[in-house]
């Protein structure tokens, strides 16, 4: 068909979902009077003679077309219609006397041609491949998809406005940072040819959004990209979503009752419930979740009790003993971080804040008020998942700068995760931080919980792959 031939506009009035509202309840074999116009695909079609029935799909459902012979213009091109043809309809709003509520087509016109053929059975795509790289056609065949992004949307809306009745204030900050910080990750690197200069997408928002709490901003929240150049896996993807919040005058126990809090309202709205199913297995979200430290669930798991005195033989042999991989530059409190998630963090079904980390692994949180050596931060486990990353922020200059300078020497010996010495969040911070809580969660493993889905791949509408070979 000719471009020309194809409106440059249309205008339905309804849609689907709105015509199933309005009339599904009427009798079978109704006609309405109400003339409306849809559009959408054409998702099913058959012909009995001088009778002919569709199925239009548009972003709110289905809706049976009805084409008589004697009212439908070009009946017979109608009938010739592809499976995947966008097209407009006008007719009366009617149920046939088998009880499908449907739109008689007494007006038609083609929208856009499916010049590839669409699947012609209505069971989603089976190939795992053409889904994640043909999304446009994953969205229509596959309905579960379709309903993962609508629900993923409507989460992301009901954070922000959780976080807004809460007094706190959406930011955004550089996606280009000069150097990488605010995680212990492996950078992308670009480069600025106006500036001749070497920027890093950001593998995390939080030194920015601690520079505008410094600033006097005391709630702040981005919901943003973040990318890191890692692996890819179930739960891994280069690109990825973070909502990252700091709230000054708290400590991580403030952010501990915010996240249970957060994640027991998002659950009640999308299920009407605390309580959900993931993987085949029930879970409670209700508040209050568990809280244990590191130390105390390696010793639940493997019976052997493990600390900073250790001595480091015994603790490389725990460590090697549970398959553990060790290396030279490792020190205890980095073989006790390994040794958690090597055999503690997987099985760790219902929601818990493991605490108190290691201060070797935690080169942004603040010195925990009780425990030397250790940190006042936590990670939000759910089925054995790090869903959140949250600490009491580290507020002294001169101790962020020595920790910096120790990251800096890591990266030295060939580490490419750890940090640099950043000296502009050093002259924030100089300015005076006030004691913040702050926290980091992943969206998109927060989806894959409250959707019931186990890759990240399902819940990224375009997810990173090899290059494709056309």
């Amino acid at each position: 068909m000719p471009e020309t031939a194809i409106p440059y506009r249309f205008e339905p009035t309804a849609t689907s979902g709105q015509l199933r509202a309005d009339f599904d309840s009427i009798d079978d074999g109704t006609e309405t009077g109400k003339t409306v116009t849809i559009a959408g695909r054409l998702m099913l079609r058959r012909v009995q003679g001088k009778l002919a029935f569709g199925t239009l799909q548009d972003s709110a459902g289905r809706i049976q077309l009805f084409a008589p012979g004697k009212v439908t213009p070009d009946f017979a091109d109608f009938c010739e219609l592809s499976l995947g043809d966008w097209i407009g309809v006008t007719g009366e709003v009617m149920k046939t006397r088998k009880g499908e509520l449907s739109v008689k087509v007494e007006q038609w016109t083609v929208l856009a041609k499916a010049q590839r053929p669409f699947p012609d059975k209505f069971h989603g795509l089976s190939d795992a491949e053409i889904r994640y790289r043909q999304r446009y056609m994953d969205l229509w065949v596959t309905p579960e998809s379709r309903e993962v992004f609508v629900l993923r949307s409507k989460i992301v809306s009901l954070i922000r406005r959780w976080l807004e009745d809460r007094d706190f204030m959406e930011v955004e900050t550089p996606i280009f940072h000069p150097i990488p910080g605010g995680a212990a990750a492996r950078p992308f690197a670009t480069h600025h040819n106006a500036l001749d200069q070497e920027f890093f997408l950001r593998i995390a928002p939080e030194l920015y959004l601690k520079r505008l709490t410094a600033g006097g901003f005391e709630r702040v929240f981005e919901l943003g990209r973040v990318f890191r150049n890692e692996g890819i896996s179930t739960r891994h993807n280069p690109e990825f979503t973070m909502l990252e919040l700091y709230q000054a005058y708290a400590d991580y126990t403030d952010i501990m009752t915010l996240v249970e809090e957060l994640i027991a309202y998002l659950a009640t709205e999308i299920h009407g419930s605390t309580t959900i199913t993931y993987d085949g297995k029930e879970m409670d979200l209700s508040s209050p979740w568990r809280r244990a430290s590191m130390v105390d669930l390696i010793e639940e798991k493997i019976g052997v009790s493990v600390s900073l005195e250790t001595e480091m033989d015994d603790l490389r042999k725990t460590c090697r003993d549970h398959g553990v991989e060790v290396k030279d530059s490792y020190g205890p409190g980095k073989l006790i971080l390994e040794l958690y998630e090597k055999t503690v963090e997987g099985d760790l079904w219902n929601p818990v804040f493991v605490t108190d980390y290691p201060k070797e692994v935690s080169p942004l949180s603040r010195d925990h008020r009780e425990l030397p050596g250790f940190t006042e931060r936590f990670e939000a486990v759910v089925a054995g998942r790090e869903l959140a990353n949250a600490f009491s922020e580290l507020i002294d200059p001169d101790e962020q700068r020595a920790r910096f300078e120790d990251q800096a020497k890591q990266k030295e010996e060939g580490d490419d995760e750890a940090m640099v010495v950043d000296e502009d969040y050093l002259r924030a911070m100089e300015y005076g931080l006030p004691p913040t809580g702050g926290l980091g969660i992943g969206i998109d493993r927060l989806i894959m919980l409250l959707a019931d889905v186990q890759t990240i791949r399902d819940v990224v509408l375009f997810p990173t792959l090899r290059p494709e070979q056309f």
